[in-house]
């Protein structure tokens, strides 16, 4: 039978497990199903994988209208979100999220395609308007508000004034500027890494270029 004194030694072998609440939300845009998996328009799901690869988390967990998956990244709990509403309806999830988590806009974090620059560069803002981007307008209206940050990838700007968007975002990446792309998501985990840390001016004046 076990004295009084062994158990407190047991008690104090044994480590005392804290639970990091989750403090951030990264979320990438895109659409669902295998036909749209390297379409411009999928850019932030791709970025999501690479992070997913990277630090060795699955994305694969059904929730809050998202493939979903939890990781830590510089101590910081972080909720990684591949939102499956399409991307017009990208806001939708997010909000579900932040409401379960009570998760503030500026500590949400999204990851979108950018036409406005080419494959390989990367762009991160504070806050700002949707700049025409159906996903980031619905977030934005699901939120109320433009006050959270984003880094925009670049995915090519259409090659004719008179081509349909649509039908540019939705196009397949070239093997050229799926190498591009592929080549700045170390990036986009490293101004992650400073976003949770508080460092988003030292992320831009890095990263921005």
């Amino acid at each position: 039978m076990s004295s009084i004194f062994d158990i407190f030694k047991a008690l104090e072998k044994k480590p005392t497990q804290k639970t990091t609440p989750l403090t951030h939300i990264v979320a990438g845009l895109g659409n669902p199903g295998v036909k749209y998996a390297f379409t411009r328009h999928n850019a932030g799901f791709l970025a999501v994988d690479y992070i997913a690869q990277r630090t060795n988390v699955k994305v694969d967990r059904i929730k809050f209208k998202s493939l979903s998956g939890e990781m830590i990244i510089d101590d910081v709990r972080v909720l990684i979100l591949k939102p499956q509403t399409f991307m017009n309806n990208s806001g939708a999830a997010l909000r579900e999220a932040a409401d379960f988590y009570k998760i503030t806009p500026e500590n949400i974090i999204v990851i979108t395609d950018d036409t406005s620059f080419q494959p390989g560069k990367m762009r991160i803002r504070r806050k700002g308007s949707d700049g025409g981007h159906n996903g980031l307008r619905d977030i934005i209206l699901q939120l109320n508000t433009d006050a959270f940050p984003r880094i925009k990838l670049g995915v090519g700007a259409k090659p004719h004034p008179d081509y349909n968007l649509a039908d540019w975002v939705l196009s397949e990446l070239s093997e050229d500027d799926k190498k591009a792309l592929f080549s700045c998501f170390e990036s986009v985990y490293n101004s992650i890494s400073l976003i949770l840390k508080g460092n988003i001016d030292q992320a831009m004046n890095q990263y921005n270029k």
